[in-house]
């Protein structure tokens, strides 16, 4: 079986996507997740460049990786210096890490126009740094820059900077698409051209400008890599790098080369999305493989089709990385769609055709008038219960009232009043808040925690608005989304109408109430 090297540069790379600023707790944290995912090598970054790095360093080596080895990252030796008196290679050094990977030129054009050297002493430059990091014990890894527009550009020059590091000592030559426009067919041509005139192993670090990043990797190891590099979920400057959780699935579910453990796959969702809560950037929802609707289907054709066997629209089975199928209800939802939902919610429509066509009709009315209901599953289900008679609200409003004031040089106060009727009993309150939604969440919480004292652990999270048509201007309907939250789970709800306050009672009375029947069901 083929053995392939994942070397993870999200710490490094990846932190120079907008956006994304690691501290060196986020690189900790980061860096142990792929340790466990069994990431082969992990670049913490530029030593003796980037102060924050050097530190990550210096607390990294406390840690005791069970799968990876750390890696410090730099540059060949500046022009017209001596190896061991250059500040870069010091640096890389004080990392006092095994292995090292210095990046160097392979395109002519950004040897005479960047670096404004000779070609030779280039050559001089890559071979004396890893020579100089050799004699210290290190092994070197050497990222051919460029290296494909390069070999595009002058043929000759770029074989010649991979054979000045072959010589020097380095253990892998990395080819990169650092530019990410490469086309595939290319990228493993270039490769099989490559391997038949280095002695060494090769690998490919690819990014993404032309949206090749992934097939380019692949195409890679089918070339003959055997070392790949890219970053977690893609990040990296501009379009990003190759993205290592897709490369990870197509290596292992397609081609059979395995590259991480079965049990680490099954945790290939979990440490994506982690690595997006730590990085403070939210998982693109249709990410291939571990994306929120990456085996989500919505066409009701589709959906009867999954029902009688996955493979019909599904390429792998979710569960080996970590995934589940969802099945979204819409106005283009069949029969089959709302059977498994009621399914799912332990309601039993397989007998009664009625009852489903009649939720379907409520659906397709409610999403015509602006409702979305695979963005608030909460709602969705109270609708459901609703329509088949299966729920009793928990209370029910009498009346509400909010009042905003603004004085003078002074700050603008929001004032909920609310008057509610749960059983016989009729409970009136009033509460601030920072905003009017704030105002009445907090006025149903206080009018209901006499009655259900669990509220007390839900809180709400997150909370959007949408206008639905911006032509109508400040009169346009409006859809509100509420994320809520307690101690086991978090769930969505939702309100439409051309007032946004009456938009966002109505998610609240859902997040409330939903979490009340989830509680009842215990």
């Amino acid at each position: 079986m083929t053995l392939i090297e994942l070397y993870d540069t999200t710490l490094r790379d990846g932190a120079q996507s907008e956006g994304i600023s690691f501290s060196v707790s986020d690189k900790l944290k980061i860096c142990e997740k792929l340790d466990e995912l069994g990431m082969r090598f992990i670049e913490g970054g530029w030593p003796g460049v980037n102060p924050k790095d050097m530190e990550f360093f210096k607390k990294a080596k406390s840690f005791r990786l069970k799968n990876s080895k750390l890696v410090a990252f730099g540059s060949t030796q500046y022009t017209k210096t001596k190896a061991n008196k250059d500040k870069v290679l010091k640096g890389l050094l004080a990392a006092d890490t095994k292995y090292i990977t210095i990046f160097g030129k392979s395109w002519d054009l950004h040897v005479r126009d960047v670096l404004q050297v000779d070609l030779n002493e280039n050559l001089r430059m890559i071979e004396e740094s890893i020579k100089f990091l050799k004699s210290k014990g290190k092994i070197v890894f050497y990222d051919a820059e460029h290296f494909f527009d390069g070999y595009i550009g002058n043929k000759d020059y770029a074989v010649k900077t991979l054979k000045a590091a072959e010589d020097a000592g380095a253990e892998r030559l990395i080819l990169c698409d650092t530019n990410g426009g490469t086309i595939t067919s290319q990228v493993f041509e270039i490769i099989e051209e490559v391997k038949a005139v280095v002695r060494l192993p090769l690998g490919i670090h690819a990014h993404n400008d032309s949206d090749m990043a992934v097939a380019n990797s692949i195409a890679g190891v089918q070339a003959g890599c055997i070392h790949v590099q890219g970053t977690m979920n893609g990040y990296g400057e501009r379009c990003g790098n190759a993205n290592l959780v897709s490369i990870i699935g197509n290596l292992k579910l397609k081609l059979g080369i395995d590259c991480v453990s079965d049990l680490a796959m099954r945790e290939l969702t979990e440490v994506a999305r982690y690595i997006a809560e730590v990085c403070n950037v939210k998982l693109e929802d249709n990410q291939p493989f571990v994306g929120n609707s990456a085996f989500a289907h919505k066409a009701g054709v589709h959906v009867n089709a999954i029902l009688k066997n996955p493979k019909t629209y599904e390429h792998v089975d979710p569960h080996l990385i970590g995934n589940h199928r969802r099945l979204l209800i819409s106005e283009l939802s069949g029969k089959s769609t709302i059977l498994k939902k009621a399914e799912d919610l332990d309601l039993d429509l397989a007998e009664d055709a009625g009852k489903s066509k009649k939720i379907l009709k409520v659906l397709q009315n409610l999403e015509h008038k602006g409702y979305h209901f695979e963005s608030a599953e909460a709602s969705l289900e109270l609708l459901i219960k609703r329509v088949m008679k299966k729920f009793k609200d928990f209370f029910s409003l009498e009346d509400f009232r909010v009042i905003i004031e603004k004085k003078k040089g002074g700050k603008t106060l929001s004032e909920a009043t609310i008057k509610l009727k749960v059983g016989r009993e009729i409970e009136h309150t009033a509460s601030l808040g920072d905003g009017p939604v704030n105002a009445l969440d907090s006025a149903l919480r206080k009018a209901l925690k006499k009655f259900y004292p669990n509220l007390a652990e839900m809180h709400l999270t997150d909370y959007k608005v949408r206008v639905l048509d911006e032509k109508e201007g400040t009169a346009a309907k409006v859809r509100v989304l509420i994320q809520s939250q307690d101690k086991a789970d978090s769930w969505w709800t939702m309100g439409v109408s051309e007032n946004i306050i009456d938009a966002s009672w109505q998610a609240l009375v859902d997040s409330v109430e939903y979490k009340l029947l989830k509680d009842s069901k215990k």
